[in-house]
C-alpha cells in the first residue's frame, strides 16, 4: 500500500470546432449516425437494461420531425427494485478503497475527454437543442472537469486529519451515508444531471438517479462511460419514472439517506416538505442539497463600459434560449447611458440567427419542450398588455417546425412588473432605466425585488461604485460578478450556487458539495491506557 496522489486536475479545453477543423468533421459525422439510427433507450438498474411496455418518443425540440429514440417509463415496482439495487451494491463499494474509486470517475472523465467526446456533444445537441459551443462547455468540459475536480477534491477532504500525539492517535474516517441517495436532475445541463448522481457515488454511495426527461438521451451515454469506465453494477441505478410515483416510494423507505437536487424551487420545497413529513421513518437525517431558481440581474453603472455591457446582455440573456437558472434575465440600466446602448443591444438582437443545432450560423435554438414554449409565450402576451411594458425586441414565438422563441428585450417602466420580477426561464430580458442619482437606492430593489440569491453582476469602471454594489449585495448571489456576464461558473475557479429561495448553496465544483455526502466517524487509539480511575487531584 502506500499514500497515494491523484493526477493534478486540469480543466478540459473547449474546442473552437472552426471550419475545416477536425473536431468539426467528428461531431458532424456523430450527429449524421444518431439521426440516421433512433435507439431504444432502458432503464439500468442493477446493471441491468430494464424495458418496459409503456414508452415514450423522444424528438428534437428544435426539429419535431426528427425522432431520436424512445424510452421505457417505469413505475413503482422498479423504483423499489433500484432501491434493492443500490442497497446491495453500497456495502462493497463504500469499502473499496477510495483510490479506486477515484480511478473509475478519472478513467471515465479520459472517455469523456476523447472516444465519447462528440457522441455526448451530438446527443446534447439534439435531445437539448443546444448549438455545438453550449454543449462542448457542459457535456464535454464541465463533465470532464467535475470528474476530475471532485476526485482532486475528495483527496483534499480525506487529507484533513485531526491533531494526534505520542499516546494518542487520532484518525478520521469519511464513511459514505448509511442507506441510498436520491439524484434528481435537470434537462439544461448535461454535466449538472451526471455530477448529481456522480459526485455522492464517489464519495461511496449507492445512487438512484431519475433525470428530467428531456435529458435522458444523453444520459444513456453517461452511463455507457461509467459502464466502460468500470463502475460496478447497482452504484448508480437510471430509472425513468413520473414524480410523484418516485417520491411516494423513495420518500416513505427507511434506508433513504439524501437528496442531491437541480429542479424548481417549488418542486424542492415540495421534496423538502415530503422529507419533513416523513422524517420519523428515516433511520437518520437525510441530506438535503438542492440548486433551485434564479432571477438574475445584471446592475450597470453610470461608469459602464457601454460594449462590454452589451455583449455580457446578449450572451447572459439569450445564450441556450435563456435557460439557465444562471441567465441573466433583469437589467438595470442608468439613464445616463441607456441612450448609447439601446441601439447597440438592438442591433446585436436583431443579428441573432435562430433554428437548428446543426446550422453553425445559429446562436440559438428552441426551448426544451412545449410546456416550456407555452409558458413563455403567457409571459410575452400579458407582456404585450401591460402598459408599463414596451416591447423593443421579439416578442411572440412559433412551434410550427419546433419550439422557437425570438430573442425578447422588454423595457419596464416599473421595477416591479411581472417580467423583472419572476422567474421565466426563456429568452426575455427585461430593463428598467432608472436616474443617475439613484443608483444606491437601485441596488436595495435589486436585493428586495426577488426571492432568489444565485447569479448577478456589477458593470461599472468606477471602483466605488463596484464596492458599494459587492457590498449591497452580498446575499443577492451566491454568485457575484464584476464586469463580466452573470453565467458560465468554471469547476475549479468558480463554485457554483445560491441562497435564499436558490437552494442551499452547496457549491458544485467544489469541495464543499462533496462534503455534504460524507459521514465523518472519529476514531481514537489510546496506546498505553491508564490502569487505574483515581485522578492525581484526589491524593490526600
Amino acid at each position: 500500500m502506500g499514500l497515494f496522489q491523484v493526477p493534478v486536475a486540469e480543466n478540459s479545453a473547449v474546442r473552437s470546432y472552426l471550419p475545416g477543423s477536425i473536431e468539426r468533421s467528428e461531431l458532424t459525422d456523430a450527429l449524421g449516425a444518431l439521426r440516421a439510427q433512433p435507439i431504444d433507450i432502458p432503464m439500468i438498474i442493477g446493471g441491468s437494461e430494464v424495458r418496459t411496455s409503456v414508452q415514450h418518443t423522444l424528438r428534437a425540440p428544435h426539429e419535431l420531425s426528427l425522432t431520436l429514440g424512445s424510452f421505457h417509463e417505469g413505475d413503482g415496482s422498479h423504483v423499489h427494485a433500484a432501491i434493492e439495487a443500490a442497497l446491495a451494491a453500497r456495502s462493497a463499494w463504500s469499502a473499496l478503497p477510495w483510490h479506486d474509486r477515484a480511478a473509475i470517475f478519472l478513467k471515465a472523465a479520459e472517455l469523456l475527454e476523447g472516444p465519447y467526446r462528440q457522441r455526448i456533444n451530438a446527443t446534447t445537441m439534439l435531445g437539448q437543442s443546444k448549438n455545438v459551443h453550449q454543449a462542448e462547455i457542459d457535456a464535454a468540459c464541465e463533465l470532464v472537469d467535475f470528474l476530475r475536480f471532485n476526485v482532486a477534491y475528495m483527496e483534499q477532504i480525506y487529507s484533513e486529519q485531526p491533531r494526534s500525539n505520542s499516546s494518542v492517535w487520532n484518525q478520521l474516517e469519511y464513511r459514505g451515508l448509511e442507506g441510498f441517495v436520491l439524484a434528481i436532475t435537470p434537462f439544461n445541463f448535461t454535466s449538472i444531471a451526471a455530477n448529481l448522481a456522480c459526485a455522492p457515488a464517489l464519495m461511496g454511495n449507492a445512487v438512484i438517479w431519475k433525470p428530467a426527461y428531456p435529458q435522458i438521451y444523453s444520459a444513456k451515454v453517461v452511463m455507457d462511460v461509467l459502464h466502460q469506465a468500470g463502475l460496478p453494477e447497482g452504484v448508480i441505478n437510471l430509472i425513468y419514472v413520473d414524480g410523484p410515483v418516485l417520491g411516494e416510494v423513495v420518500f416513505g423507505h427507511p434506508e433513504f439517506a439524501g437528496l442531491h437536487f437541480t429542479g424548481s424551487t417549488q418542486v424542492f420545497k415540495q421534496l423538502w416538505r415530503s422529507v419533513g413529513e416523513n422524517i420519523d421513518v428515516y433511520r437518520q437525517y437525510p441530506r438535503l442539497v438542492g440548486e433551485t431558481g434564479g432571477k438574475d440581474f445584471i446592475v450597470a453603472h453610470k461608469s459602464a463600459d457601454i460594449d462590454t455591457l452589451c455583449t455580457a446582455i446578449v450572451r447572459g440573456g439569450y445564450e441556450y434560449q435563456g435557460q439557465k437558472c444562471s441567465a441573466a434575465s433583469r437589467i438595470y440600466v442608468p439613464k445616463s447611458i441607456w441612450s448609447e446602448l439601446k441601439p447597440k443591444l438592438l442591433e446585436s438582437i436583431e443579428s441573432i440567427q435562430m433554428g437548428s443545432v446543426e446550422d453553425w450560423s445559429n446562436f440559438m435554438n428552441a426551448v426544451i419542450s412545449e410546456a416550456a414554449f407555452d409558458k413563455i409565450q403567457s409571459y410575452l402576451h400579458a407582456a404585450q398588455e401591460d402598459e408599463q411594458v414596451t416591447v423593443l425586441a421579439g416578442g411572440l414565438g412559433d412551434k410550427s417546425q419546433g419550439y422557437f422563441i425570438p430573442p425578447t428585450l422588454l423595457e419596464c417602466a416599473a421595477h416591479d412588473t411581472r417580467t423583472m420580477c419572476e422567474e421565466i426561464f426563456g429568452p426575455v430580458v427585461s430593463v428598467f432605466v432608472y436616474p443617475d442619482n439613484a443608483y444606491e437606492d437601485i441596488l436595495t430593489t435589486i436585493d428586495e425585488t426577488s426571492p432568489y440569491g444565485l447569479t448577478g453582476a456589477i458593470f461599472a469602471q468606477s471602483r466605488q461604485a463596484i464596492r458599494q454594489a459587492t457590498q449591497r449585495l452580498q446575499h443577492s448571489a451566491g454568485n457575484f460578478y464584476i464586469n463580466d456576464k452573470p453565467t458560465g461558473a468554471v469547476v475549479g475557479h468558480q463554485p457554483f450556487g445560491g441562497a435564499r429561495a436558490s437552494g442551499t448553496n452547496d457549491k458544485a465544483g467544489a469541495c464543499f458539495n462533496l462534503i455534504r455526502w460524507t459521514s465523518p466517524r472519529t476514531i481514537k487509539e489510546v496506546f498505553v491506557p491508564p490502569t487505574q480511575y483515581p485522578y492525581p487531584f484526589m491524593q490526600k
